[in-house]
């Protein structure tokens, strides 16, 4: 796998009719880095996902892949949902390969098709499962297979409109955990959006935060190792931090 994408938004604003979403946004997330996005409801976190994977275009600003504009979709670019969005008539093994020829997607041989697949179903844990229909899965696995599916892409970038706000304590637990080994072992790019400030401070290297007003309101390094669940003191208090400029960027645009 390619080492990861750098990845940079410069003064993204995205405007419609009769709203502002973005506002000038600056973001960049480096090579193996985890960044997570946080924000109140309605702020533009997942239109600056979309926008930075392609999906959306900016009104102005750019957004760059390795210091190259970005035109839309790349291949390398994956984003991943709160939906698993599983086809229920496929198999996991076949779900996690949906996507490999299609025509955006570089020529894999079926051979090295197969083969990434077996790669990425064992690095989330289900090589056991590749038969089964997604009807027999739990919410997890299901979060395991979309997951699978993207890192069968072999992706320089993950981006992820909050993929684990669904699962129960326990399978979102493991579920970050799967995407910090997943990371440091592939070296891809992530960004997370979430509303949970616990999950950001468990999981991410860096956190911004995106107020109100579609700015940024707030960048916070995350310098603890993993795992950080017993560093109560340290993530207290940069919890605080985060939750007072939350508070400060709702009460602006009230």
């Amino acid at each position: 796998m390619k080492p990861g994408a750098q990845i940079v938004a410069n003064g993204v604003s995205l405007r419609y009719p009769h709203r502002s979403v973005l506002n000038g946004v600056d973001l960049s997330v480096a090579p193996g880095e985890i960044v997570a996005l946080l924000g109140p409801s309605g702020c533009g976190k997942s239109s600056l996902l979309r926008t930075i994977a392609g999906l959306t275009r900016a009104t102005s600003g750019t957004v760059q892949v390795d210091g190259q504009a970005l035109g839309g979709p790349r291949s390398d670019v994956a984003l991943a949902f709160q939906d698993p969005c599983l086809l229920p008539w496929l198999s996991v093994e076949r779900n996690v390969a949906f996507g490999l020829t299609f025509r955006r997607q570089p020529h894999v041989a079926r051979a090295d098709r197969k083969e990434r697949v077996t790669r990425a179903l064992a690095a989330v844990g289900l090589e056991h499962a590749r038969a089964l229909l997604p009807s027999q899965l739990s919410g997890g696995m299901a979060q395991r297979v979309a997951l699978a599916r993207n890192l069968a892409r072999e992706p320089r970038a993950l981006l992820l409109d909050e993929p684990f706000g669904a699962l129960d304590e326990i399978t979102r637990a493991d579920m970050q955990q799967l995407l910090i080994d997943v990371i440091h072992r592939t070296g891809a790019s992530a960004l997370l959006v979430t509303h949970d400030i616990d999950e950001a401070l468990l999981v991410a290297d860096r956190i911004v935060l995106l107020g109100s007003r579609g700015t940024l309101a707030g960048n916070w390094p995350v310098d603890l190792p993993h795992p950080r669940q017993t560093q109560i003191r340290s993530l207290g208090e940069l919890r605080i931090s985060i939750l007072q400029a939350l508070q400060n960027s709702m009460k602006e645009a009230a």
